[in-house]
């Protein structure tokens, strides 16, 4: 219900004092020529066009953000930052690869963004400031299932006024992802190995949020995907790929039977597709890939948003061969309740939108369920399909790709998980006469970074080795890094808190 907030105080400020997430007051509707005047711009100049929509000049001006831009993406190993390839020509298949950035997962096109919009700002506010203890700082706490921690990290580090400390679920991410958080050497990085599950950690940092008294003193900012910037910054890429799959398909391309599919656990990712999609990008459908935690492909079958698909058993996340898609709740698919709720229950009351959704999301905390009417699953079912992937399939898909693929093309478990699921979806359109459907299925890490999973669906095969085929330099380098992180093995509220509090003391000696 808070008004007219800037984009800074938007960025700096993460999640609104009642605890709900900002969306934009209004989606912007793009240009009438932005198919033409876009399609064959370079990335970083196409994400200043995008981002300019939502941004106004007066807080961010043109150089200052094309420098912004600039300094997030040179850190990419790849010049079109996300380039994409064709995975299979005969079935329209394409892949977004979204690990080219430092840490190698989707997550670095936002995070290098948003680090650097942190400095950004804190530099303004503290241009004419020249005591040490009168600067503004901010304390950036959030929670990973895996590669948002390393993301965070690798955006943060060394960021003057920032500390940033990540919590992360014990024994429940792959070694390598520890390994990118914990040989951080930077001394404003700090991890925390919480004892529990990823929705445990998750609800730490939403309790931190919501601790006013904290939040005043520590200036308490979001890096998980509940901060705005985060979805800005992701929105880029659907427009990216969008348009190279049209540059490449020429006049053989039907520019509205383009589909994305989108490896999803929090609904953050393909959130950014659902703005992109209501500015006006032409894309036919959204596509959820979810593993066996199902929450979303239960809600768009059955219109229940429940924690557990059996009440008679407790709620629990499911590890699975995707552990960066183990959830219980999604958090960013509140922000999707809100417009269904608005445009199909409220006659498009903003106000009445907020009262629904906040009785919604007090329910599915007390009784873990809320069943929404059949107008607003009908209504979400227009834009979003959906698809549940077991491991035997994420699995058998990895092994697929790999003996089918010409370059014996290796997939991470998300992405096959999306893989998984555009093959689904391209049967079903064969079997009911649907043609000319292209999908793009986004890449969303590198699988050098599931090593486990990896070995497991391609053991035995001839000829792959993971330390030739796979695993970069520099991930290899990690293991031999030394480790700092800090054990919660009791956690609390009380107990993290004190935890942040005294590695900040230590910071300002």
């Amino acid at each position: 219900k808070e008004q007219s907030l800037s984009f800074e105080d938007v960025v700096m400020t993460g999640l609104a004092k009642d605890g709900g997430l900002f969306i934009p007051s209004v989606i912007p509707k793009l240009p009438a020529d932005f198919v033409s005047e876009w399609r064959n711009l370079p990335f970083q100049e196409l994400a200043f066009n995008i981002m300019r929509l939502y941004v106004k000049e007066l807080e961010i001006p043109n150089d200052d953000l094309k420098k912004l831009i600039h300094s997030s993406y040179s850190t990419f190993r790849s010049d079109e930052v996300t380039p994409s390839i064709t995975l299979d020509e005969e079935k329209g298949l394409h892949l977004l690869e979204l690990f080219h950035g430092p840490t190698y997962a989707f997550k670095d096109v936002a995070l290098q963004f948003v680090g650097n919009l942190f400095e950004y700002f804190l530099t303004k506010r503290n241009a004419n400031v020249s005591k040490a203890e009168d600067r503004e700082t901010i304390t950036v706490v959030g929670a990973t299932s895996g590669d948002t921690g390393s993301a965070a990290i690798y955006g943060l580090r060394g960021k003057k006024d920032v500390s940033v400390f990540i919590l992360y679920p014990t024994g429940r991410i792959s070694p390598i992802q520890e390994e990118q958080m914990a040989t951080v050497e930077d001394p404003n990085v700090h991890t925390l190995s919480v004892k529990g599950t990823f929705d445990d950690c998750q609800d730490y940092v939403k309790q931190i949020f919501g601790d006013v008294e904290f939040n005043n003193k520590y200036h308490v900012g979001a890096v998980n995907s509940i901060n705005w910037a985060r979805i800005l910054a992701q929105m880029t890429y659907y427009f990216y790929s969008y348009f190279q799959l049209l540059n490449k398909l020429g006049d053989k391309a039907d520019a509205s039977k383009i589909r994305f599919v989108v490896p999803s656990g929090n609904f953050g990712d393909i959130l950014a597709g659902y703005y992109a999609k209501e500015m006006g990008l032409p894309a036919d459908k959204l596509v959820i890939a979810t593993n066996e935690n199902d929450i979303l492909d239960r809600f768009l079958k059955s219109g229940r948003y429940e924690k557990t698909a059996d009440p008679s058993k407790p709620a629990e996340v499911k590890a699975t061969y995707s552990p960066a898609m183990d959830i219980l709740i999604s958090s960013n698919f509140e922000r999707l309740l809100w417009y269904l709720i608005r445009d199909n229950l409220t006659q498009n009351n903003d106000e009445a939108a907020g009262d629904i959704l906040n009785q919604w999301m007090n329910q599915l905390k007390s009784e873990g369920s809320v069943v929404a009417p059949e107008s607003v699953v009908k209504a979400a079912s227009a834009t979003f399909s959906s698809q549940r992937v077991t491991d035997e399939e994420t699995s058998a898909t990895i092994k697929k790709i790999y003996h089918s693929h010409p370059r014996k093309y290796v997939l991470d478990p998300h992405t096959a998980v999306g893989v998984f699921t555009s093959y689904k979806f391209i049967a079903d359109d064969e079997a009911a006469g649907n043609k000319n459907v292209n999908y793009i299925s986004l890449s969303t890490a590198h699988p050098a970074k599931f090593s486990e999973v990896v070995n497991k669906a391609l053991d035995g095969v001839d000829g792959y080795s993971f330390e030739k085929d796979v695993l970069p330099a520099e991930l290899k380098a990690l293991s031999e890094k030394e480790k700092r992180l800090l054990l919660v093995e009791d956690p609390s509220l009380e107990k993290i808190k004190s935890i942040i509090i005294e590695e900040l003391a230590k910071e300002a000696k």
